[in-house]
């Protein structure tokens, strides 16, 4: 079952905004709208002024900020707020 799963923490300079499971991430980069789904390739990305949207077993959760960095290892996601 972890396999199946993500790990999602969603930091800021201050604080932990969010940390949970997941079972995928969608947003948008330069290159176009992308989703990260359990087994994810090591991944790094920044987002500027788009949605990241959560979604877990219950709902979809949906963050905005001006700036993040998004790194993916290992069925874990860190989001990084600026």
């Amino acid at each position: 079952m972890s396999g199946e799963i993500l790990t999602v923490e969603i930091d800021s300079p201050e604080k932990q905004i969010w940390q949970g499971t997941a079972l995928s991430v969608t947003s948008e980069n330069s290159a176009g709208l992308f989703d990260i789904l359990p087994m994810h390739a090591n991944f790094i990305t920044i987002i500027e002024k788009k949605p990241i949207k959560i979604k877990t077993a219950g709902k979809i959760e949906e963050f905005n900020f001006d700036n993040a960095i998004i790194y993916v290892s290992k069925n874990k996601v860190l989001i990084y707020t600026l």
